[in-house]
């Protein structure tokens, strides 16, 4: 797994309580569904992505970060 990858994994991980969830990754998993992230968890995740990409993420990219491929997707999209 590419350094990028590895660390937006460990990024959302700080916002996940329940580690089991990480057993069967996939990157199709739904933020909030299977990783139980909440809205306003999602906006401290933005803010970290934001910090360590050094990138800016639109209000609507983040309306489109459904699934953890999404937000990898999107943070690939800014570098």
């Amino acid at each position: 797994m590419q350094e990028k990858v590895k660390s937006i994994i460990e990024i959302l991980k700080k916002y996940t309580f329940d580690e089991k969830v990480w057993e069967n990754f996939t990157p199709e998993m739904n933020l909030k569904d299977d990783l139980k992230i909440n809205s306003a968890r999602v906006v401290d995740i933005v803010l970290d992505l934001e910090e360590c990409f050094d990138i800016e993420i639109s209000d609507e990219d983040i309306e489109k970060m459904k699934t953890v491929k999404d937000v990898i997707e999107t943070v690939e999209r800014k570098n």
